[in-house]
């Protein structure tokens, strides 16, 4: 593993592992960091260049000044220009993206914005809208949100083990431990900074200029994206798109699920999973 060393590569902790021909890019979502992607990491790397890196909302990035700004990162949008820049830093181009929760729709407004640096994108858990409105179920009623942005406002790090649990399920405790140690390292602030723009936001009008082949990956019983979410994006997505279902609780397959992931990549991107 290469440890980038060089402007917003050091700042976002980016790694580069593997010597394959094509590389996957692999972003992790709220409250998380790319220790998420430790069981999938390595055999990845036997097939691919594979980049692994901390948003700056992390609480594993040392300094966050200047890395998220909440007045700027106030929607994907900016993520989405920090992932571009990232990706022409390190030199990469024609990558596979591998997206969970929010960084799934950033990887489709990036890929909108800079359609050279993506291949292909694989959107895991990932919604572009949380809220339930009128013919659509988001998963959400507002008062649930509004609760939601209530707790973290008010006790955050009595909140973040309660909410780990629902991420990643109760099936898998030393992963829901692994998790909420992520979501308390996050500053209380920049986590409320984050939910306000996540939760009630929509961003469903991205992915009608979405032109990359897209794969979206859902599990059967995610507490916070139904599977009508995933049937969504694939009718709304303007290119290509094919929807994969993992039998498995939880929001984070890379965490509770590995080895059906890997196997679902392997299908995805052809190589031969052990």
């Amino acid at each position: 593993m290469v440890t980038l060393e060089k402007g917003l590569s050091t700042s976002l902790n980016a790694k580069l592992t593997g010597s394959g021909a094509e590389t996957v890019v692999l972003a992790h979502g709220f409250g998380g960091n790319q220790t998420v992607w430790n069981k999938i990491l390595p055999p990845l790397s036997r097939y691919f260049r594979v980049l692994v890196f901390d948003w700056g909302f992390s609480g594993a990035v040392k300094e966050q000044e200047g890395l998220f700004d909440p007045a700027k990162h106030s929607s994907y949008d900016a993520f989405a220009g920090d992932l571009i820049a990232l990706l022409d830093e390190v030199g990469l181009e024609s990558t596979v993206f591998v997206g969970h929760s929010m960084s799934g729709m950033i990887g489709c407004i990036a890929s909108v914005k800079r359609p050279d640096l993506f291949k292909r994108l694989i959107l895991v858990g990932s919604s572009p809208r949380y809220l339930n409105t009128d013919g659509y179920e988001g998963g959400f009623e507002a008062a649930r949100i509004d609760q939601i942005l209530s707790s973290v406002e008010s006790d955050y790090h009595s909140w973040a083990p309660n909410f780990a649990s629902l991420v990643v399920g109760p099936c898998d405790p030393p992963s829901v431990e692994a998790f909420a140690k992520c979501l308390g390292r996050m500053r209380p602030e920049v986590a409320l900074s984050l939910a306000k723009m996540i939760f009630p936001g929509d961003y469903g009008e991205a992915l009608g200029r979405v032109t990359t082949p897209c794969t979206i990956i859902q599990t059967t019983n995610d507490a916070f994206v139904p599977s009508s979410v995933a049937r969504y994006m694939h009718e709304a997505i303007r290119g290509e798109s094919t929807v994969e279902t993992i039998k498995a609780d939880g929001h984070c397959p890379q965490l509770t699920a590995h080895r059906q992931l890997l196997d679902m990549l392997s299908g995805v991107l052809g190589f031969e999973c052990d």
